[in-house]
Order: structure tokens, then C-alpha cells, then sequence
């Protein structure tokens, strides 16, 4: 199922939209690929590999260390958490960390409400200007 998905949005990608209806061409083109390499669009592709690239070594970083502990070293209820770290994120809906993140950095969400007590809201209002994130 998951190959037949990637290759139909691989087969819709050589397809271009009409600019004046919206409709699908169902022609074969390389239009839409020559639109994506535009001057403009390179800084985002260049941005989001880079950030691609950041994460990706950041969690290696963070994650193999951590792992090698938990499978040399972790025995009884420290293991059995290390099994439901792992595990509890892959039960959790892409949607529902959406939402969870929304309220959390809300203007009246949790976030702000401590910084507010903790009168540092310039370092929320710094860190969500930032545009990583």
C-alpha cells in the first residue's frame, strides 16, 4: 500500500496544474520540477535540508547514547521505561502532538502563562521569532 501511494504522488509530481481553473493537466511535463528550482525557491530547499540534516544529527547524537544504556546497561523498571519511551511515541497521532503544541504555545496557552510568571516572555517572544521554528 505504501510503495502504490509513493509511486502515485511520484506519477502526479509530472503533472501541472492550470493556473486559471486549478484543473489538474494530466500531461507529462517537468514543468512543475523547473518551478521548484527557481532562484526563489532555493534559499527554502537549501534552509530545509540544512535543517533536515541538524535534526537528523541532533537525535543520532542524543539518541544513540541513550540507547546503548538502555541495551547494556537498563534491567527491571528502568528497562521496561526505556521500552515505553520508544514505544509511546509511535501511539501518538501526528494530529494530536499538532494540537497539544498549539495550546501549549498559545498566547494563553501553559507556556506563556509560566514565562509571564517568571517574567520571561521576551525569551518566548525571541525564540518564536526565530525563523526555524
Amino acid at each position: 500500500v505504501y510503495i502504490g501511494s509513493l509511486f502515485a504522488l511520484l506519477l502526479q509530481s509530472f503533472f501541472s496544474i492550470d493556473e486559471f481553473s486549478g484543473l489538474i493537466n494530466r500531461e507529462f511535463t517537468l514543468k512543475t520540477y523547473g518551478d521548484l528550482l527557481q532562484a526563489a525557491n532555493l534559499d527554502i530547499i537549501l534552509r530545509t535540508v540544512t535543517m533536515a540534516a541538524l535534526v537528523t544529527l541532533a537525535s543520532a547524537v542524543i539518541a544513540f547514547p541513550i540507547a546503548y544504556y538502555a541495551a547494556r546497561y537498563a534491567r527491571g523498571r528502568w528497562k521496561a521505561l526505556f521500552y515505553l519511551g520508544v514505544m509511546l511515541p509511535l501511539w501518538s497521532s501526528y494530529l494530536v502532538k499538532i494540537y497539544a503544541w498549539k495550546l501549549i504555545l498559545a498566547k494563553e496557552g501553559i507556556l506563556t502563562w509560566l514565562l509571564a510568571k517568571l517574567n520571561l516572555l521576551w525569551l518566548l517572544d525571541g525564540w518564536l521569532s526565530l525563523p526555524i521554528v
